[in-house]
């Protein structure tokens, strides 16, 4: 089991980056951040962009891993998206992990000034974006005419630090996603379901995370592929737990330790933010980061 978290690009760097800095030296695996334009109840706040975030903490750390949870197609092209991630993969020394989903009907789908994509569209455009993302990261150049996505002759030498490119988790729950996880992923997300977000109880959520894993398995099947190879990540905050987890460490150590029967490998915590859906004691967190996973042994 590894503990990771995600960091809301919501500080100027003067300040964000010592949040980036700590999460280093509190020896969480990875820290993510969201790729949006901007988030719910975030919106009228200061929020930075994922990918010059990402850099900037790529050159203010040396080990953590870090990544996006998630980057969508809402205002992404594959072409421009795998060549500022090629660029981010080197800054980093082969540390980025590319978090990768449908995307939704937030603020994100009309920002550029287009309707918002009904969901067989944005699953039609998932299904075209992951695959065209793959092969600009692997191949020096690509040409390919697409329904929602083309390339001509885009070139990404020298390619990623890390071979055959940097990891996708694919954030998936329907079929065509989960799919496209088993085939492209080397992780594969999950926020839990959100129909029992708000009525729900713990058990049923554990209940519902199983029924995904199950179909990851078939996906993974139909594809040749055991389900073992993915790594399995749950980005909390979403489940009918909601800041529960992070009461006490004994809170958290239950929690992973349900969570890890599942199959679950890595879990993200969110760091804290005062007044905020994410609000938290900060010792208790840190606590958490340093002690919870001993615990799980």
């Amino acid at each position: 089991m590894r503990l990771s978290t995600v960091i809301l690009p919501i500080h100027r760097w003067s300040e964000g980056q010592k949040t980036w800095q700590r999460a280093e030296e509190l020896g969480f695996h990875a820290a993510y951040t969201y790729d949006h334009l901007s988030w719910r109840t975030f919106r009228d706040g200061p929020w930075f962009g994922a990918l010059p975030t990402l850099t900037a903490a790529a050159t203010a750390t040396e080990r953590i891993r870090l990544g996006t949870l998630v980057t969508s197609p809402n205002f992404r092209h594959p072409v421009t998206l795998a060549k500022e991630l090629m660029a981010l993969d080197d800054i980093s020394g082969g540390r980025i992990s590319l978090g990768i989903g449908a995307g939704g009907n937030g603020f994100d789908a009309t920002a550029l000034g287009q309707e918002p994509w009904t969901p067989k569209e944005r699953a039609d455009r998932f299904a075209e974006f992951v695959p065209l993302l793959d092969r600009l990261l692997t191949e020096d150049a690509v040409t390919q005419r697409g329904t929602f996505y083309s390339a001509d002759e885009a070139r990404n030498i020298p390619g990623c630090v890390q071979r055959p490119r940097l990891p996708f988790a694919v954030a998936a729950t329907g079929p065509r996603g989960l799919k496209l996880a088993a085939r492209y992923g080397q992780a594969w997300v999950t926020t839990g379901d959100p129909k029992i977000f708000e009525d729900g109880t713990p058990e049923q959520s554990v209940a519902a995370l199983r029924g995904q894993i199950e179909k990851l398995g078939k996906a993974c099947a139909d594809s040749g592929r055991e389900v073992a190879e993915l790594d399995k990540i749950l980005l909390t905050g979403f489940t009918p737990d909601r800041g529960r987890p992070l009461e006490s460490v004994d809170a958290f150590v239950d929690f992973a330790g349900r969570h890890r029967e599942l199959g679950f490998t890595e879990i993200v915590i969110h760091w804290p933010i005062p007044d905020s859906d994410f609000a938290a004691d900060q010792q208790v967190f840190e606590q958490i980061a340093t002690e919870a996973l001993a615990q799980l042994d």
